[in-house]
């Protein structure tokens, strides 16, 4: 059985890496963070390359293909920390799709898979959304209540204010919906959807992670103490291999809660929450390890990883943290056992 990538996938990665390494270095990164903004050109780019519509369907405008793919775009936007808000119109044309009704969908996808619009994805209460990535220049929102109903928003009918919150490489806002009345429930169950919107949360940790990764080992082989580097030091060597330990894993669970929304829809509750438990948790510790590792400098506002290891932060938060979905894959795994014992 082959598990790799098909000759397309490997081509979208391909491309997706060398299009961000070149369009977004960490320079142009900082330049929108400390300015407080995102970096419009690249998101009109990346839109007329139809990335915001990678998994949507053809017949509201996407390229029609899947999961997997959209994992693919969000790694490696991940990896470059990249100052586009495209994570968040790709999460609110999930919702839009799995459970919007025709009407929903024909008046937002469009516009979300060409990049014309933009979307986000929040979890609020009591009308209050009170930390929404990507909200600030939002076009619609999609809201997730505490017992996971989902409700559509204009932006023009809410109050989205400003936030600045730790990770400055997304634009954060806190939304007030005044009056619920005029917000627009999902048609359809949401819980598929936001499983999808879990793995891909999961997927820009596992790129956050991989970027920490990459600078870390270039840094202890060059850097030098008592005239070896100090990669051949046995605990940086433990450190190191404990951070590609966490992103591989990370990663292999995020790939199979890819393939689980594709392929196996029965796999994909208990794959996602695998996934956001150990992207969630790797993200934070290899983020962690790495400033560590880099010793004083890593900790310098001059140097990179900060971005990364902020993002990491508040991503690892979103949807629920390494806790929430450790104990979903014990009910999950506990449900299966029981089941499997009645037969």
């Amino acid at each position: 059985m082959n598990f790799d990538f098909t000759e397309d996938q490997h081509e979208i990665r391909r491309t997706a890496r060398e299009l961000l390494a070149a369009r977004s270095p960490f320079a142009r990164v900082r330049e929108h963070a400390e300015a407080g903004t995102y970096d419009d050109a690249l998101s009109q780019e990346l839109g007329e390359l139809g990335w915001p519509g990678i998994a949507v369907a053809e017949e509201h405008g996407g390229q029609g293909l899947g999961l997997v793919e959209l994992v693919i775009l969000l790694e490696a936007l991940g990896e470059a920390c990249a100052a586009v808000p495209l994570r968040g119109s790709a999460l609110a044309a999930l919702f839009i799709e799995y459970a919007g009704s025709s009407d929903q969908q024909a008046q937002w996808l469009p516009g979300l898979a060409s990049g014309a619009l933009r979307g986000a994805v929040g979890e609020w209460s009591d009308g209050v959304a009170p930390l929404v990535p990507d909200a600030v220049g939002a076009d619609v929102l999609v809201l997730l209540d505490p017992d996971g109903m989902a409700s559509l928003v204009a932006a023009a009918d809410a109050s989205i204010e400003p936030v600045n919150a730790i990770d400055p490489t997304r634009r954060y806002g806190k939304v007030v919906v005044a009056d619920e009345g005029g917000m627009d429930l999902l048609a359809a169950d949401t819980s598929e959807a936001l499983r999808c919107a879990e793995v891909a949360v999961a997927a820009g940790l596992v790129g956050a992670s991989q970027r920490a990764l990459d600078l870390t080992v270039a840094y202890v082989k060059d850097r030098k103490q008592f005239g070896v580097p100090i990669g051949s030091f046995q605990a940086v060597g433990h450190k190191a291999a404990q951070m590609l330990f966490d992103t591989e894993g990370a990663r292999s669970a995020t790939l199979f809660g890819a393939w689980a929304a594709d392929a196996d829809q029965d796999q994909l509750p208990l794959a996602a929450a695998i996934a956001k438990a150990a992207a969630s948790a790797g993200g934070r510790a290899t983020t962690a390890a790495a400033i560590q590792l880099h010793g004083g400098i890593g900790f310098t506002w001059e140097a990179d990883l900060h971005w990364l290891y902020k993002r990491a932060q508040l991503d690892a938060a979103f949807l629920g943290g390494p806790g929430t979905h450790r104990a979903r894959v014990a009910a999950l795994s506990a449900e299966r056992v029981a089941a499997a014992g009645t037969r």
